[in-house]
């Protein structure tokens, strides 16, 4: 009875954890050079729903500061037309506590990029980040991604 009980709970959870949130992830390995931009290509099926554009910063204790500064080219590779943002991004409080979270040293923060963004067509869209800190070989940032989700009515 148990097992049965078990089973069924599994499924309920793993139910109710699908989403058509779209998440990528890249790899820094905790120095991220000025000249290296992260690279995220993202594939829209559906422009008729807004979208929620999120940055996923994942920091240990080696990252000096308490904010993060990005420059943001988000392109469309059909149209080839492209936006440039600069943004800045607290990451942890005046008394340095990181305000990500997760276990250990490893913080996980996501960021609001764009919010209720309506995508004008189904295609290819590429986001490059770079980072616009003080630092040519930025420490602690180990991976830096990308989340797509659609957005709330």
């Amino acid at each position: 009875m148990h097992r049965v009980l078990g089973i069924l709970m599994l499924i309920f959870l793993v139910g109710c954890s699908t989403s058509n949130d779209n998440v990528i992830m890249n790899p820094i390995d905790n120095k991220w050079s000025k000249k290296a931009e992260q690279k995220f290509k993202l594939e829209i099926t559906d422009p008729q729903n807004p979208k929620n554009i999120i940055f996923v910063v994942r920091n240990n204790n080696q990252y000096p500061y308490s904010n993060i500064r990005f420059i943001v080219n988000f392109k469309n590779s059909d149209s080839k037309t492209s936006e440039v943002d600069t943004l800045n991004y607290i990451l942890a409080k005046p008394n340095g506590e990181w305000l990500g979270t997760g276990f250990g040293e490893t913080k996980e923060t996501l960021f609001q990029y764009r919010t209720n963004y309506k995508f004008p067509k189904k295609g290819t869209y590429e986001v490059g980040v770079m980072q616009a800190m003080r630092n040519d070989n930025l420490p602690g940032i180990e991976d830096l991604g990308i989340k797509v989700e659609t957005a709330k009515p």
